[in-house]
């Protein structure tokens, strides 16, 4: 993948000075960067490395002083992040899926495959499974019977997709990402310990010891358009409803999604959060890493969960919270701060028992 200076100025619509047909290969650190390397400088801070590479060009802030950089060319950049968006896809070289279907690769007769579609060494495709047109299924994927995949999908490696799952277009898998596994549902003959517990918050009363039995998960897993699921992640079927991931959602790697949930759009869910079962979820959700929500739990539209939030119970609307369990943010903050301050109190108030008893 090459461009020159003036192509990647065109395509993120933003301006360009010097020698604007200096060809780029790649993007690069600026302490790093070589002469067909685009130097990502957006910031002061990270200008004072030029010097230590080679490059003729830089993406820098707006009204940087390019030429003291000793730069023969410089795109300039409002928002650093966005640019970081347009010019990464731009130059991403993909990871090398051989266009075409590969002999190894077992296809069922009754399955749909539309034009374009490239499926990698040893994947299978399950009976009456559609892929839609454009689409790459990495080596070593699974798609099970009846699955329907839209355009332009994009699944890494050792990627599973489980019988009935509906998936829009534009989908991305990460490897190892599993779709559509089994829900963790169990009962027991008669009432359980865990449950009086549940009911009591603590006593789990004279319940016996017993097996338990499965709950099989005859729903399935309904994704929407734009939706990228990260390494190792997995998301469960659902018990008789589906389980649903909004269109535009990202979940990291490690992320678990629990059987019956319902996730709005455009959602995000950093790694190693997880979801009970029957968590509904609003839009514009943010889940910070390694937060845990508990099931049956409603979160409102724009809510944001700061890192490691332990949510127990239904969160309003626009709410920031923190903590375990998860409150508003500035609440958790006045805690912490009394947390930090209970040493301190616990001296003040032996000082004051050892007056008064004297």
């Amino acid at each position: 993948m090459q461009y020159t200076i003036q192509q990647i100025a065109q395509s993120l619509g933003v301006e360009a000075e010097g020698q604007t047909d200096l060809t780029i290969l790649r993007a690069a650190e600026p302490k790093d960067a070589g002469p067909t390397d685009l130097a990502m400088a957006m910031a002061p801070k990270y200008a004072e490395d030029l010097n230590a590479g080679t490059a003729r060009a830089a993406v820098l802030w707006e009204g940087a002083d390019w030429r003291g950089f000793g730069l023969d060319a410089a795109l300039f950049v409002k928002r650093p992040r966005m640019a970081m968006a347009g010019i990464t896809a731009m130059l991403d070289r993909g990871q090398g899926v051989a266009e075409g279907i590969h002999p190894s690769a077992v296809i069922d007769p009754t399955a749909e495959i539309e034009d374009g579609v490239s499926i990698g060494p040893l994947s299978v495709i399950g009976a009456r499974a559609k892929i839609g047109m454009g689409s790459v299924i990495g080596p070593h994927c699974v798609i099970g019977m009846d699955a329907s995949i839209g355009q332009g999908a994009y699944l890494r490696e050792m990627v599973s997709v489980g019988a009935r799952s509906q998936i829009g277009d534009r989908f991305i898998a990460q490897p190892g990402a599993r779709i559509g596994g089994d829900g963790f549902s169990f009962v027991t003959p008669e009432v359980s310990g865990v449950e009086i517990a549940r009911k009591t918050l603590g006593d789990q009363g004279d319940a016996k010891a017993q097996s338990w039995l499965r709950i099989h998960s005859l729903g399935a897993v309904e994704i929407g358009d734009d939706v990228e699921v990260g390494a190792n992640c997995t998301i469960d079927n659902g018990t008789v409803r589906n389980t649903v991931i909004g269109t535009g959602s990202k979940l990291d790697n490690l992320v678990h999604i629990g059987h019956n949930s319902q996730i709005g759009n455009d959602c995000l869910l950093c790694g190693q959060s997880g979801l009970s079962g029957s968590v509904v979820m609003g839009n514009n959700v943010v889940i910070g890493g390694q937060s845990g929500i508990s099931d049956n739990v409603f979160i409102g539209d724009g809510v944001i969960a700061g890192g490691s939030s332990k949510i127990l119970s239904n969160v309003p609307a626009g709410r920031v919270v923190m903590g375990y369990p998860a409150v508003k943010m500035e609440t958790h903050t006045e805690i912490y701060k009394a947390q930090r301050r209970l040493p301190r109190l616990a001296r003040d108030v032996a000082a004051i028992k050892k007056a008064v008893f004297k």
